[in-house]
């Protein structure tokens, strides 16, 4: 795993949890978190990779990377604005 993903401000822990949670719960997070902050999102519903890449694209945030391993989709973003 590259050094940029195992470097991040805050971890989510949204497994179990089924939309829009996972997504509502990220956004409460970010609200905390300053501009340039990494926010890690571990998340096991699979519409979490359409509802992350869409609030990345439409809210201004970059989603840097993402990831899924044994039915456990991980998202790193950083909050841009």
């Amino acid at each position: 795993m590259s050094k940029l993903l195992q470097q991040y401000d805050l971890e989510l822990d949204a497994r179990g949890l089924t939309c829009p949670m996972p997504l509502l719960k990220a956004k409460l997070a970010f609200n905390s978190m300053p501009i340039g902050g990494v926010l890690k999102v571990l998340a096991t519903d699979a519409g979490s990779q359409r509802d992350f890449r869409s609030f990345a694209k439409l809210a201004g945030h970059s989603l840097l990377h993402e990831t899924v391993e044994q039915a456990v989709f991980t998202y790193w973003l950083r909050k841009e604005c």
